[in-house]
């Protein structure tokens, strides 16, 4: 973990940017705050961790722009007595702040140096309700059951049936969708009585989610 000591500017400003930015839900700020990013980013990074904006890590993916998680975060409307799904785990980021705000994090991801990696970072910041499986988002586990939340944090030209039959009722995804190179639009979609009921959100650009387990580096 980061040095004990008074926060830098960076910091300060990190939840200045936020607020601005349109973020209110307390919760969700207490956890962006309470999370240090430059344990996640990579080295060289470190001067970086706590601007606005998206960080490459191993594998040629990237930890994502603060305000993107933070928003993703807060369209989840996230309950302490949620259990959610993270696909594409990444640096471990964004599980650590779901672990703030939900009973428990499943978080998948087809890289095993970012699993390992991830996991590791959130055992040493206590993150005890986060579950890192080493695994293919396109093809979830028959075991790992539903979910009330679903997030996905790489870009799906379209999200397959397999993944929203894993919402419970009056569940929650978000997800970006769109081409793999180029913008995406962040999609919400709720599990209703009557079905699924999709919303446009913001434009964004995330790496492409692929299917299988990547192959050793």
């Amino acid at each position: 973990m980061s040095p004990a000591g008074p926060p830098p500017p960076e910091k300060m400003m990190f939840q200045l940017s936020l607020r601005r930015r349109g973020i209110s839900d307390q919760r969700v700020l207490r956890a962006m705050d309470s999370v240090p990013r430059d344990v996640f980013v990579e080295s060289d990074d470190r001067d970086d961790a706590w601007r606005d904006t998206a960080l490459g890590i191993a594998c040629g993916q990237t930890i994502s722009q603060p305000f993107v998680v933070a928003y993703m975060t807060e369209r989840l409307e996230l309950r302490d007595d949620h259990r959610v799904l993270e696909i594409g785990t990444g640096s471990g980021y964004q599980a650590a702040i779901l672990s703030r705000l939900c009973r428990e994090v499943v978080t998948i991801e087809r890289f095993r140096v970012l699993a390992d990696r991830a996991r590791a970072r959130l055992e040493q910041l206590d993150c005890d309700n986060v579950e890192v499986m080493l695994g293919d988002g396109f093809d979830i586990p028959a075991g790992a059951g539903q979910f009330d939340r679903i997030m996905v944090t790489a870009a799906m030209e379209q999200i397959p049936d397999a993944l929203t039959a894993r919402i419970e009722p009056d569940g929650l995804l978000i997800a970006p969708v769109g081409p793999h190179n180029g913008r995406q639009t962040l999609m919400l979609l709720r599990r209703t009585n009557a079905g699924l009921v999709r919303k446009e959100l913001i434009d964004v650009r995330f790496v492409p989610a692929l299917p299988g387990i990547a192959r050793e580096l």
